[in-house]
């Protein structure tokens, strides 16, 4: 079972560790991270990119000089595009690089990442992050007390903290974002997570099992079937 380091609200490290749940011990799978990095990094592409043609740019109506007998190469317009001003060719048109994922290889990419980070002791379970009033220097207390404050810090939490953000947002070297809400591209970014406990029980609480379409067929096959099988014993029975 893995563990991670425990500390309190303040920052302070307790004596025990935090044993991660059974999910933490699962394989790294390089291949789903590959896909929802390229995939978040595409998604983050405004697109907006754009190049004239030959046909869009201004001038070149009239032949620069006539098809034969200067001794010249033959061109029909000064817009092509080796001529100066012209217009480019193959260039780049405003286009959208989204990318969809299905939910499973994002599900698989983020745990993978999550126990990248667990197996690389870069794991910090604090009690709770909750602030009286926006404040960073509280931030910046717990990461010195950790010893992280010189690294990239991605901190984890388990509602939605807006005082843990506006305490953090000063510092460029720090996210803050709700556990649920973490892509695998963050947490691959970050040289320490800074998760806090009860992140873990409503994560579990949070994911509901959604049955595939095959098991839903099967689901309504299997309730057709018992159905037709009580009506033949009700006919039966009424004969």
């Amino acid at each position: 079972m893995l563990e991670a380091h425990h500390v309190t609200s303040a920052g302070g490290k307790k004596k025990t560790r935090f044993s991660l749940p059974a999910a933490y011990e699962g394989e790294v799978h390089q291949g789903a991270l590959y896909h929802a990095v390229r995939a978040y990094l595409s998604n983050q592409r405004q697109g907006t990119h754009s190049t004239k043609t030959r046909a869009e740019v201004s001038g070149g109506g009239k032949k620069p000089w006539r098809q034969k007998g200067t001794g010249r190469a033959r061109q029909g317009t000064i817009r092509a595009a080796q001529w100066r001003g012209g217009g480019v060719v193959f260039g780049p048109k405003p286009r959208s690089y989204h990318v969809d994922l299905p939910r499973k290889v994002k599900r698989l990419a983020k745990q993978s990442a999550l126990n990248a980070r667990a197996q690389d002791g870069a794991l910090y379970v604090i009690e709770s992050m909750t602030f009286e009033s926006p404040k960073t220097r509280q931030v910046v207390d717990i990461l010195t007390k950790l010893g992280i404050q010189d690294k990239k810090v991605l901190l984890l939490t388990a509602e939605h903290r807006p005082e843990v953000f506006l305490s953090s947002r000063n510092l460029p070297r720090v996210h803050t974002v709700r556990y649920v809400n973490a892509s695998a591209y963050e947490i691959l970014w970050a040289d320490a997570l800074v998760i806090e406990e009860a992140a873990f029980t409503i994560h579990q609480q949070e994911r509901p099992s959604v049955p595939n379409a095959r098991a839903k067929r099967v689901k309504q096959a299997r309730e057709a079937a018992s159905k037709a099988q009580a009506r033949t014993k009700k006919v039966g029975t009424d004969a």
